[in-house]
């Protein structure tokens, strides 16, 4: 069975062949009637699908130079397979580099010994039912890089292919988790980790290319794939599977950073709109400034900010090395520090005015804090030169305008202190700080104190980060449409009272359901205009501990006209779900 989902992963984009084992001594074999044996696969397998999403990740060079490549050696460490559509065009035994180069469209696969296999064009895909690949040379933390799942190569244009992972969700995760927050934090911490990366991975979004729906490096989430594995995150992954976090019926944006400062900050005066890039942005309500210590005040006036920054209060942070952190200048490195990020940071359009190259910025007369956000960090600054007032908006630009020995400050969470001499000149500035990173959402640092020294669960780590969340599967909709009358959803439950919570906006009478092999039909609530529309159905007494299956079908009886959204709620919010 392991072995076929490996195969049928794939069969979301493209129907694979059933592959036979043979001696790695074996020379690669190129099969004939490779339709047929398709064919044949498809039948065997038809009965099985992925256990989750497939995700397409695209994957760097080492280093993560570029995801454009024109040649690449590829290999599995077991049997490996190459399909082109529906077509099985070799199979080569373990560890035997398969080199393939592209151009004018067409991919040339070569033997070792340099002769040409086949040429093909479109997408060839490389599988191994039995093991990981591998990309000959690539690296990731200093090991080979090695992949569930199926690799891709995808045509970027005439002479250029993108690497592409073809790979279930929960797969996938397990390379994330390990890479995002240090394993030392803790199986708690991890769960809540795993969650906010699920979250990531299946939120809507423009994707990174047309060719892949993430990128593996810090510009989505860093995934270096299954060498990278730990058992401890693993766990983390499995005893969180299939469950994201939700805001009424969406998953919502799970944004993370290292360390917080003990004082999150609201989404709106962290980031600006992604499309009118209107700061501060509107804002989210389950991502707002929250202090680690609840009965501490805001932290928007300079005193406030200068109080808790210059100090080491009670928070979930203190045992990150950024928690406090200071940084000084001398008036003309201030100065010289800032002429050489100015011209990059005006390029945002959060800079005003802009700074162009040629200009000469001044003697620093001055630096002020207009506005803060509740968690201190700033939201507009004043610079003051001899040559004028430069206005600098939004925490990443600030950070990366005010740099120290060419690096970024930590985090926007700062208080300048500026000293001066008798005749009113500037000559030193000292940055008192805390945190590193944005601070919106968890705090990777805080939920690794949270599960490992207070022992919460990771959902009460998630329900403090994001306000009012609910813990469940991913809503989904069920109707007469054939490609929404039945969706299965694998998801792990710990003890839990757990519901299914029905949106019946359409007044459907019941809810077909399979539970770990078990069929059951559930009676609808019904009401008009809102009224007791949402329905709860416990399904606590049907499931087990662990892992479950719940496969929903729509009850055809009901028509073409109608519908409904569900989701298997874990863990309920404090608020109620908003409805279509």
């Amino acid at each position: 069975m392991k072995n076929f989902r490996k195969i049928i992963l794939i069969a979301s984009v493209i129907s694979l062949a059933c592959a036979q084992t043979y001696a790695a001594s074996f020379k690669p074999v190129i099969p004939q009637a490779t339709m047929q044996i398709a064919k044949e696969a498809e039948i065997r397998t038809a009965h099985l699908k992925p256990s989750s999403e497939v995700v397409r990740v695209g994957i760097a060079t080492t280093g993560f130079k570029t995801y454009d490549y024109k040649e690449i050696s590829i290999y599995g460490t077991d049997e490996i397979q190459i399909y082109n559509g529906h077509s099985l065009i070799a199979k080569f035994p373990a560890n035997y580099h398969i080199k393939v180069s592209y151009n004018d469209g067409q991919y040339r696969i070569f033997d070792t010994d340099g002769s040409i296999i086949e040429e093909i064009s479109g997408t060839p895909t490389f599988t191994c039912n039995d093991g990981l690949l591998g990309v000959t040379g690539l690296k990731r933390a200093g090991k080979n890089a090695l992949y569930h799942g199926a690799l891709q190569l995808t045509p970027k244009n005439s002479t250029l292919f993108n690497l592409v992972n073809l790979i279930e969700v929960e797969d996938y995760l397990k390379g994330v988790v390990p890479n995002e927050m240090p394993v030392r934090f803790g199986l708690e911490a991890l769960k809540a980790q795993s969650v906010a990366a699920r979250n990531y991975v299946l939120s809507p979004r423009t994707k990174a290319s047309p060719n892949y729906d993430v990128v593996d490096s810090v510009a989505s989430q860093v995934y270096y794939g299954a060498n990278t594995e730990t058992t401890l995150s693993d766990e983390a992954v499995l005893e969180t599977t299939g469950i994201v976090a939700l805001y009424g019926w969406d998953l919502i944006l799970a944004q993370y950073s290292s360390t917080a400062g003990g004082y999150t900050e609201s989404y709106a005066y962290a980031f600006s709109d992604p499309k009118t890039k209107a700061f501060p942005s509107e804002g989210k309500p389950y991502l707002i400034a929250k202090p680690d210590i609840l009965s501490q005040p805001p932290l928007n006036t300079e005193e406030a900010a200068a109080e808790f920054y210059k100090s080491k209060p009670d928070s979930y942070d203190v045992r990150s090395p950024y928690f406090r952190w200071t940084r000084e200048w001398s008036a003309e490195e201030f100065r010289k520090a800032l002429e050489s990020t100015l011209i990059a940071q005006s390029a945002t359009g959060f800079v005003k005015p802009a700074f162009v190259k040629g200009e000469k910025l001044g003697e620093i007369q001055s630096i002020d804090v207009k506005k803060r956000g509740e968690s201190g960090k700033i939201v507009e600054l004043d610079i003051t030169t001899a040559n004028g007032t430069y206005k600098i908006f939004k925490e990443l630009v600030i950070r990366r305008l005010i740099t120290k020995d060419g690096k970024a400050l930590p985090s926007a969470n700062v208080v300048f202190e500026t000293g001066y001499d008798d005749n009113g000149k500037l000559v030193s500035v000292k940055a008192y700080g805390g945190g590193f990173g944005h601070g919106v959402g968890m705090s990777q640092f805080g939920a690794g104190f949270m599960g490992s020294e207070l022992k919460l669960p990771y959902e009460k780590i998630l329900q403090h980060y994001y306000t009012g969340i609910t813990l469940g599967t991913k809503p989904v909709i069920l109707s007469a449409d054939e490609s929404q009358q039945e969706t299965t959803q694998h998801f792990y439950t710990n003890d839990k009272k757990t519901e299914i919570v029905v949106d019946n906006k359409f007044q459907v009478s019941k809810l077909l359901a399979d539970i770990n092999g078990k069929e059951y039909e559930f009676e609808l609530c019904k009401g008009f205009l809102g009224s007791n529309r949402v329905c709860r159905i416990d399904i606590s007494k049907h499931l087990k501990k662990g892992l479950n299956t719940v496969t929903f079908r729509y009850p055809s009886e009901e028509g073409s006209k109608k519908a409904l959204r569900l989701f298997v709620e874990i863990v309920k919010s404090e608020g109620t779900a908003d409805i279509w």
